[in-house]
């Protein structure tokens, strides 16, 4: 008979549900993996086996076959070792399996039985609580998944707890819902800095109208600390822009502590990032630096230095308010509503027009 147990595949910030069949059948000793799966996916063989190893368990010698449904979903990322191994623990009666049919698990393992923190577990809270599934996570990051709702969450540190959870012996404690504190790494204060009343002024009605804006200046004028101050005098996130923030966040890993985001993001990329870097793509198509400063700002210093392939391809996160990344075998979409802010020098050497100090680098 064949095991099942459901996972997700990730779409920009869109969880899809992913049937995890495992049959075990007479044969030749074997452990195949099919379904569209990534190089990552493919290595869950062996982690998985030691994992079981490590808890007192082996693999039958049979033949071992694991689909990920749907086949022509591209599977990628590390999260679904937990499944397959719950999957083969469903397949040799470790677990009873009408219980495992009411949870979405994900987690990396580690070859002691450790599970790991993966990227992209509150996008998979959020669906566990639309389809009325529990969730099996990884235990450092059961306050993320906390934010999902009222839903069953095993926030689990290792194989060995869940399969004692699941039989009765051990009692996992449901996770709390953690946030980032208000006042956690603050930034600079506008009230700090001295002079600059016009650049200031421009500041607070940029911050106040949500506008872009370029400051240009010579070098130490002080423009860099002064688009680090913007997002001190923006509100702080409301609620679906908080959850919106962190399901990007934890999308890209960048979800400290499982505690969801309240300040709005602020991201400062160097002027040699590609455009894959700044509107997201590579070969999985994680989100850029322009979707990583949703609801927040996102500044480029020394603005002429980025690569004009790379300002182009912001023309168009900044007109629709997404970023859009398409690839022949996925088509995914970022949320990126930000505000821009550049500094520039007004020319090479950045002294143009200052009367103590003559340009020799300006246009004629």
């Amino acid at each position: 008979m064949v095991a099942h147990i459901t996972t997700v595949a990730y779409l920009g910030i869109e969880a899809r549900s992913v049937d995890v069949q495992v049959h075990i059948a007479s044969g030749l000793p074997a452990f195949t993996i099919v379904g569209l799966a990534d190089k990552a996916v493919s290595e869950a063989r062996e982690r998985v086996r030691a994992a079981l190893g490590a808890v007192g368990l082996a693999l039958p010698a049979k033949r071992i076959t694991v689909n990920l449904a749907p086949a022509d979903l591209p599977k990628e990322g590390s999260h679904y070792d937990l499944p397959i191994a719950l999957g083969l623990l469903v397949a040799m009666d470790v677990l009873d399996r009408e219980e495992m049919a009411g949870f979405l698990a994900v987690g990396e393992l580690g070859l002691d039985g450790r599970v790991q923190a993966v990227p992209g577990v509150l996008p998979a809270a959020l669906h566990a609580s639309a389809q009325g599934l529990g969730l099996i996570c990884p235990a450092g990051q059961g306050s993320e998944a906390a934010w999902a709702g009222r839903i069953e969450i095993l926030a689990t540190p290792d194989l060995l707890t869940l399969i004692n959870h699941m039989k009765g012996r051990q009692l996992l404690a449901p996770p709390a819902p953690l946030a980032e504190p208000v006042e956690a790494a603050p930034g600079p204060d506008l009230a700090d800095i001295k002079g600059q009343e016009l650049a200031k002024r421009a500041l607070e009605v940029a911050a106040a109208g949500g506008h872009n804006m370029l400051m240009s200046g010579p070098p130490g004028a002080g423009k860099s600390l002064l688009a680090a101050c913007l997002p001190g005098l923006l509100p702080d996130l409301a609620a679906d822009e908080a959850l919106e923030v962190s399901m990007i966040a934890s999308l890209a890993g960048e979800l400290a502590d499982g505690r969801i985001l309240r300040r709005r993001p602020f991201r400062n990329p160097h002027h040699s990032a590609s455009m894959a870097a700044l509107v997201g793509g590579g070969h999985r198509a994680r989100p850029g630096e322009a979707s990583l400063a949703h609801c927040g700002v996102l500044f480029l210093d020394e603005l002429p230095e980025f690569q004009r392939s790379a300002l182009d391809a912001l023309r168009q996160p900044l007109e629709s308010g997404q970023a859009v990344v398409a690839r022949v075998n996925a088509h995914v979409a970022y949320p990126a509503r930000f505000q821009l802010v550049a500094a520039m020098n007004p020319c090479r050497c950045g002294y143009l027009g200052d009367p103590a100090r003559a340009c020799t680098r300006a246009p004629r």
